[in-house]
């Protein structure tokens, strides 16, 4: 079907400034959407409070809103624009919350605004825990045992009747702020008050926690015809427990056979299609790295954080098909070069993501890592093995580091860095890398830190003595 001609004015929401847990991932996203519509001949109307990215740039949009991204702005925006449309899934879970909360208080029902592509439903039934839980139930995908809470003691009985360990994953907010593991009463306690009062809507799912098994990525598109295709899926180096956006992620998966692979890209087509989703869609799974055992996590109704590493990793421009999606057209119908976007794209070299942390601007700030994100950015780098693409990445950092070695581990003792790979940090990977180097056997390393055998064995590859490198650099 054609591009809808009943709208000429749509408006972008943005996901406003850089902060922690929020980088420029989603500005890359509306930046490619805002192009798109301008592409197919629609007025667009930007609301983003960033001067810190191109997609505030007067070229981007028609009109560029620089004011708070709260209701009461974005309410006034549309009053005075009188947009035809809003498209809501491109600027992260801000511009989702916000699309959501207009549509709720009556806004774009009192200035006749449409919500473009993926229906408030079906976001609704992604985003909300119980709901998107009763979804995967009725469909027979696993989901992880888990309650919905609403006070810090229902919090408690929860956790009793699921069992410890447990993790907190607080409602609609973004980069899992808020959240946390508690393996005891006493640390869900401590999590708990801060998690309610995170929840725009006072919500805390209380989960079982699955440390330890593999995380994996599916990024799929869908379109009004049903028409659904997998981008790319991605692997977590680093196991379940440690939020994306702060793992070391590799695309494509590396470990996956075959069947776990096309087992999961069907149960990741199945729930974009159960959902209604039309547009850009990440699906995450955990996987038993011991069975063919694997739950959904979660899905993300929108264009993610993931998106943009799966759009420039694979050369498939999620956001811009999520756009014309939006505006009625069918992935048949969009070309991208010469091929229509209906045609999956196929990778034959490795994309690592490596994020890039804060700490040596916070020195004080506690680096462990958990389901709240810590990373303020982070580099893409592409080679023709693994090894090669993992330490363009490391050398793309700008942290000082050449090479998997840092002077920080140099004196430590073995059985201190026995300990310190134990739990998630921002310098694990170096601290491997040294343990390898010292003779630590793949098999010890892999029990202490959960990461697969694979990447191990390809980061003994490369373990060249740290000071050799140190003066090969300098």
């Amino acid at each position: 079907m054609p591009k809808r001609s009943d709208i000429k004015k749509i408006m972008v929401i943005g996901s406003g400034p850089i902060v922690i847990g929020q980088a420029a991932e989603f500005d890359y996203a509306g930046t490619q959407a805002c192009l798109a519509l301008k592409e197919e001949g629609y007025e667009v109307i930007l609301a983003n409070s960033n001067p810190a990215t191109i997609m505030t740039d007067t070229s981007i949009a028609d009109k560029v809103y620089m004011e708070p991204l709260t209701l009461e702005y974005v309410a006034k925006i549309i009053r005075f624009e009188r947009p035809d449309a809003i498209l809501p899934g491109i600027g992260g879970q801000t511009g989702l919350n916000l699309a959501i909360q207009l549509e709720k208080k009556g806004i774009l029902a009192e200035c006749g605004v449409e919500l473009l592509g993926t229906k408030s439903s079906s976001i609704e039934r992604a985003e909300d825990r119980e709901l998107f839980k009763e979804l995967c139930e009725s469909i027979g995908e696993p989901v992880i045992p888990s309650e919905i809470t609403y006070s810090v003691e229902e919090a408690q009985a929860a956790a009793k009747r699921i069992g410890y360990p447990v993790v907190l994953r607080p409602a609609f907010t973004l980069g899992g702020t808020g959240g946390g593991f508690a393996d005891t009463e006493k640390e869900l306690l401590d999590l708990a008050p801060n998690a309610f009062s995170l929840s725009p809507v006072h919500e805390v799912l209380i989960e079982k926690s699955v440390k330890g098994y593999k995380e994996i990525e599916y990024e799929v598109i869908r379109d009004k015809n049903d028409t659904a295709i997998t981008v790319c899926n991605m692997e977590n180096l680093d196991p379940v427990g440690i939020h994306t956006g702060d793992s070391i992620v590799v695309c494509p998966s590396q470990t996956l056979a075959n069947k776990e692979y096309q087992m999961l890209r069907d149960s990741a087509l199945k729930i974009i299609r159960a959902l209604g989703i039309e547009g850009g869609c990440n699906v995450q799974f955990a996987l038993d790295p011991d069975s063919f055992r694997y739950y959904l996590i979660e899905v993300n109704p929108r264009v993610s954080r993931s998106s943009a590493l799966a759009s420039k990793a694979s050369g498939y421009p999620i956001a811009r098909v999520s756009a014309k999606i939006g505006v009625g057209m069918t992935l048949d119908e969009i070309k991208l070069a010469n091929t229509p976007a209906s045609f999956e794209p196929a990778l034959d070299y490795v994309v690592s993501k490596l994020p890039r942390f804060p700490f040596d601007k916070f020195a004080d700030a506690n680096n462990t890592l958990s389901t709240q994100m810590k990373a303020t950015g982070e580099v893409m780098s592409v080679g023709r093995t693994f090894e090669e693409s993992l330490l363009k990445g490391i050398r793309s950092l700008e942290i000082g580091a050449y090479h998997l070695h840092i002077k920080k581990f140099d004196e430590t003792p073995t059985d201190d860095l026995l300990d310190y790979v134990k739990t998630g940090t921002d310098d694990r990977i170096f601290a491997v890398a040294e343990l390898l180097r010292r003779g630590c056997t793949v098999d010890v390393i892999a029990e202490r830190t959960g990461i697969d055998r694979f990447f191990l064995r390809k980061i003994r590859n490369i373990r060249t003595p740290g000071s050799q490198m140190a003066g090969f650099f300098g």
